[in-house]
Parts: structure tokens; C-alpha cells; sequence
């Protein structure tokens, strides 16, 4: 059963796209569909019982998801195309779709293990993928062929470990990052462990009040945190710029943090 975060994202997400697009009926798919929820489901279960992690289940994918649609919006409001407009490969709609599909996808590896959990999470999402896009362009394959292979190579990036190349790619890994609201650490904090590997993540994770974005000053995106401590700096600094810096988007985006009612620290 969904949790209402689940409904609130799933909201917030179909607002964001055109109900006359074919990205509107995927995300539609994507939301409901019962397989991709219990295999984020599981992953969540691996990520925070067995190895303490903060959420990588479906409130995480769904929020990444909705971070990146918005970052690919601010794009095209500052006519900056994407990598399938530019290499005449597809469409921004086209785009949209590879995005979603990737931020929506990523972490179902976790439902095996960490390691390697990008390489595992192909594995299990290629076939779902090709059977939702089967269905939203059942007579054109070579449609499907563009927009699975950008999503692929978003899923294969997303830890920063390896290098990506088109802009869609690029997107998740700054989305993915800054999914790092407190509320992403609320379960793990609520359970009572002995002191493990990854702790750090949940505690920096619930120091992080607010994450903002929207349109930069001097660049399309501008990512802006409020945390309330200063260990709220892991996460931008190990987690968030790391993704960053392996990312094409790098260049289109700014990062302002600091705690709440100091100064903040420009980083891009």
C-alpha cells in the first residue's frame, strides 16, 4: 500500500508534465505500476533494516524523479537543449521520458545489495523499462531504443563512479543528490542499532531542513540547502558534489548551503 508521501510525489510529479504527452502516460505507468512498487518497496527494506541506510525505496525514487523533471524544465526555459534534441536523436518530450525513467528506476538494485547496486539495478530495470515503452510507442522501436539507452546510462552513472556523457544522465546524478531533506532519514533514526558503516548518512541526512530548486542567478539551476546543523555538510560535500562534478549538467548549476540563520557557503 502507498504511504501518502507516495500520493503527495505522485501528484506533484504529474504536474509537472503535459497530460498530451506521451511522458504523462509513462509517469501514469510509473506510478502505477504494481511490480516497479514492490521491488522499490524491498529496496527500501534491504536499505534501512539490513543495512541502516537512509530511504532508497519509493519515496526516494519519486522524489529524485520529480527533482530531475524540474531541473530539465529550468533547461529548456534557458534554451539549453538536451542531449537527444542536440543529436537529433528525439525530442525534449523524448528526454523527459529517459529522465523519468531512470530517476524512477535507479535504486532498484538495492533490493539485492550496495554493491554494485547500479549494475544490478539494469538488470532488473531494462525489462521494465522496454515493456513500458513498448506500450507508450508500440511502432517505434527506434524511439524505445533512444530514450532506453539514456536511461540506462543514467541508472549505470547515478553513483558518480563512472562517467556519463549526455545531459538526461547528468541530471540524475545532481537530482539524486539532493534528495536530502531529514525526512529521508526519519525511519533509520527511529530505529535503535549498534553503531554501523553508513550511520553517518542518516545523521548528516537529518540535518538537512529544506532543499530548493529553482532558477539560478547566474545559471538555469540553483540548488539552495537549509540544514540545522553543520553535519548537514557530508551530504553536500561527500554525497551532492561528487555527483556533481561527474556531471555534464555541472556547469548549469549553482549550490548555496549553510545553517539556518548564517551565512551560507557558495560552492558552484
Amino acid at each position: 500500500m502507498k504511504s501518502p508521501k507516495e500520493h503527495i510525489l505522485d501528484r506533484h510529479l504529474l504536474g509537472l508534465l503535459d497530460q498530451s504527452n506521451p511522458s504523462f502516460k509513462l509517469a501514469k505507468l510509473l506510478v502505477t505500476d504494481p511490480e516497479i512498487e514492490a521491488i522499490q518497496d524491498f529496496a527500501n527494506s534491504v536499505s534501512i533494516k539490513r543495512l541502516n541506510y537512509n530511504d532508497h525505496g519509493p519515496v526516494h525514487m519519486r522524489q529524485v524523479a520529480y527533482n530531475s523533471i524540474q531541473m530539465l524544465s529550468l533547461l529548456k526555459d534557458a534554451g539549453i537543449k538536451s542531449s537527444l534534441e542536440t543529436e537529433d536523436a528525439g525530442t525534449y518530450d523524448d528526454s523527459v521520458c529517459a529522465v523519468m525513467l531512470s530517476s524512477f528506476l535507479h535504486d532498484l538494485g538495492m533490493s539485492v545489495s550496495r554493491t554494485d547496486h547500479e549494475l544490478t539495478g539494469i538488470i532488473i530495470a531494462r525489462p521494465i523499462m522496454h515493456r513500458l515503452l513498448k506500450e507508450i510507442f508500440p511502432n517505434d522501436l527506434g524511439r524505445q531504443i533512444a530514450i532506453l539507452s539514456v536511461a540506462t546510462e543514467g541508472i549505470l552513472g547515478h553513483m558518480a563512479n563512472r562517467r556519463v556523457n549526455s545531459v538526461e544522465a547528468g541530471l540524475l546524478l545532481v537530482a539524486d543528490g539532493c534528495d536530502m531533506e531529514k525526512g529521508r532519514a526519519r525511519i533509520p533514526m527511529s530505529i535503535t542499532t549498534a553503531p554501523k558503516t553508513g550511520d553517518i548518512h542518516k545523521y548528516s541526512a537529518n540535518s538537512i531542513e529544506k532543499v530548493n530548486i529553482g532558477k539560478g542567478q547566474k545559471k538555469p539551476i540553483k540548488v539552495d540547502v537549509d540544514m540545522s546543523s553543520d553535519v548537514g555538510f557530508f551530504q553536500i560535500e561527500e554525497v551532492l558534489l561528487p555527483k556533481i562534478a561527474m556531471s555534464p549538467a555541472k556547469q548549469y548549476v549553482e549550490v548555496f548551503a549553510g545553517v539556518v540563520g548564517q551565512s551560507k557557503k557558495q560552492y558552484l
